[in-house]
């Protein structure tokens, strides 16, 4: 492996508190989503605790995009962004390279790995963002309505997009362990 040499087995700590509280939060939300049924009725328990779950898997997904800026160099954004036809080209290395069934050898937020933590991020952000809309907009004992309905059916897609991430995201963990 003389492409990764010099990366460092593990992540910092922030780093590494930042996933374990996305990590915990985002699945206890996304095991919690069918609960949030519950807010068209005056008791709506379900919701109010997936809510609650969900705003704090926000606020992590907020620390984690904060860190990404003025964190650790490894741990930021730059690493990634913007989005270059050099590093889309090392995506299409990495997956080239699957297909031969030969892992990617190169640092951890490079190529297919920076993307995948990239969907990842935007899945996450996007399940935040509706669900905390939806969170302080909904009139608990009242069915959603237009807008708020087309948010509601937004925010479900995370019921598939979500385990789809983690399986890919486990997967690669697994193959690289």
């Amino acid at each position: 492996m003389s492409g990764l040499q010099n990366v460092p087995d593990r992540l910092d700590a922030g780093t590494r508190a930042l996933h374990l509280g996305l990590a915990c939060f985002g699945l206890l939300a996304w095991g919690t989503g069918w609960m949030a049924e519950d807010y068209k009725e005056l008791n709506h328990a379900g919701f109010t605790l997936h809510g609650w779950i969900g705003i704090g898997a926000s606020v992590f997904l907020g620390l984690r995009l904060l860190y990404g800026i003025v964190g650790p160099r490894p741990a930021r954004f730059w690493n990634w962004l913007p989005v270059t036809m050099a590093r889309l080209r090392l995506v299409r290395e990495d997956i080239a390279g699957l297909l031969r069934l030969q892992l990617p050898e190169r640092d951890p937020r490079r190529g297919l790995a920076a993307a995948v933590e990239s969907i990842g991020l935007a899945i996450f952000l996007f399940a935040a963002v509706t669900g905390v809309v939806l969170f302080l907009s909904l009139e608990p004992g009242a069915k959603a309505r237009g807008t708020m309905h087309f948010l509601k059916e937004l925010h479900e897609a995370g019921e598939v997009l979500i385990p789809l991430f983690l399986a890919v995201h486990a997967g690669a963990v697994l193959l690289h362990s």
